[in-house]
């Protein structure tokens, strides 16, 4: 249903204007150092481990397909987390759920590690959770403490998230062997990462709890209808779907690429090691899509034109690696770096430019990521079914073509000036 936007909340003094509601927590710039090192965990130990799947095959004698999972684990229980996220920021607050989920990521990647099969994927299932969590409760948080800039602090967390991803990739095979240790060394090192979030992120735990315990009546005032109402029947909001269909579709493109973009390449001729660097390239454009287009879409009443570029943008980086595969490589790797960070920050984006409070941000939240993640793990797996059946991609890229134009509709709709 929409509805039209509503003001800020104000808290109101004896004899005193309307005053607008302030931030509980700490220092701003420690509330951005805390954001950006909790935003860069939350791709890390996934991009970390790409790299490192050969020797982790070799390690446990697993198949090409219980190997794969090693990566789709994580994205399913992203989907399988997202819903149960509003309800714990409801009970204990985003600022104790931020950090439990921290903690939560940290211990899943030490349990990765470990010398055994059922840890290796437990721990997959643990950092897909602690993932899911921060995904949901971070629009939440920046749309209450920078209601004025929610899309372009969306655009810095959702750049960091990409920088985080680039730099553990590309440090993973250094560490190990700067550390030693082999895979587990490598791997078990982002955890550290997560401590130093958990310790950045732990003064807003202790500043929040210190306003509810001064100031209780205050902090009762400070949590009008405002920011704390849900919306109701959000499953059949079609501008819900429209955003959460935006957002798995775009991630299924996303994820079928990042499985699948170097062995299309390879698959057609050119050598492995510039296929590495072309699929390198375009995530490292990746990070100006994913800040650029969330502050466009900031200044925008309406961001149809803005969805229909991204999805237009996808198809056509397809289009080119269908038909044109290695000439075109580097142009496609352009193309598709620029869609798909722009599509992931405007997904973001559109969580907190569709949502009138904290508790309705958080629950789009919920929606849209459960709905994108579920479908994204399809993604690899269909990608490479439809592969071994037909012995090509022309069958796989066709269909992502299609799906593009699909993302296209879904951005028509989700880009309207409407809040839930």
């Amino acid at each position: 249903m929409a509805v039209t936007r509503a003001p800020q909340p104000v808290v109101t003094t004896t004899g005193s204007a309307p005053l607008p509601v302030r931030s509980r927590l700490a220092h701003p710039a420690l509330l951005l150092t805390g954001i950006v090192l909790v935003a860069l965990n939350m791709r890390a130990c996934l991009a970390a481990v790409s790299p490192m799947v050969a020797e982790i095959q070799h390690t446990f004698g697993l198949s090409a397909t219980a190997s794969g999972l090693i990566t789709t684990v994580p994205v399913l229980f992203q989907g399988v987390g997202a819903p149960l996220t509003p309800r714990l920021t409801r009970r204990f607050g985003t600022e104790r759920v931020v950090l439990g989920a921290v903690l939560v990521l940290g211990a899943g990647v030490l349990l990765r590690v470990l010398p055994s099969v059922a840890a290796l994927y437990a721990g997959c299932v643990v950092i897909g959770v602690a993932i899911a969590v921060l995904n949901v409760s971070m629009p939440g948080l920046v749309k209450r403490e920078f209601p004025d800039r929610a899309a372009a602090m969306t655009g810095v967390y959702s750049t960091t998230m990409l920088v985080g991803a680039t730099m553990a990739a590309g440090l993973s095979v250094p560490l190990e062997h700067a550390l030693g240790g082999g895979w587990q060394a490598s791997l078990g090192a982002w955890s550290v990462l997560a401590l130093v979030a958990a310790v950045a992120w732990l003064p807003q735990v202790l500043r929040a709890r210190a306003a509810r315990t001064v100031a209780p009546a205050a902090s009762t005032a400070a949590a009008p209808a405002a920011s704390a109402r849900p919306i109701e029947g959000i499953w059949r909001s079609p501008l819900a779907w429209q955003i959460s269909l935006f957002m798995g579709i775009s991630s299924l493109l996303v994820y079928t690429l990042v499985a699948w973009m170097p062995t299309i390449l390879a698959d057609h001729g050119m050598d492995r090691g510039e296929a590495g660097l072309v699929f390198a390239f375009s995530n490292l454009v990746q990070v100006a899509g994913a800040f650029l287009v969330p502050l466009f879409a900031g200044r925008m009443t309406s961001q149809r034109a803005l969805a229909v570029a991204m999805a237009a943008l996808n198809g056509l980086g397809i289009a080119v690696l269908l038909i044109a595969p290695v000439p075109g490589a580097w142009v496609s790797a352009t193309i598709l770096g620029v869609a798909q960070g722009g599509s992931l920050g405007l997904g973001l984006a559109f969580i907190v430019l569709r949502t009138d409070s904290v508790a309705g941000a958080a629950q789009l939240g919920g929606m849209s990521q459960a709905v994108g993640y579920l479908v994204a793990a399809a993604g690899p797996v269909g990608a490479g079914a439809l592969h071994q059946l037909t012995g090509g991609w022309t069958t796989p890229l066709a269909l992502m073509l299609v799906l593009a134009a699909v993302v296209g509709a879904a951005g028509w709709g989700a880009g309207r000036n409407r809040t839930l």
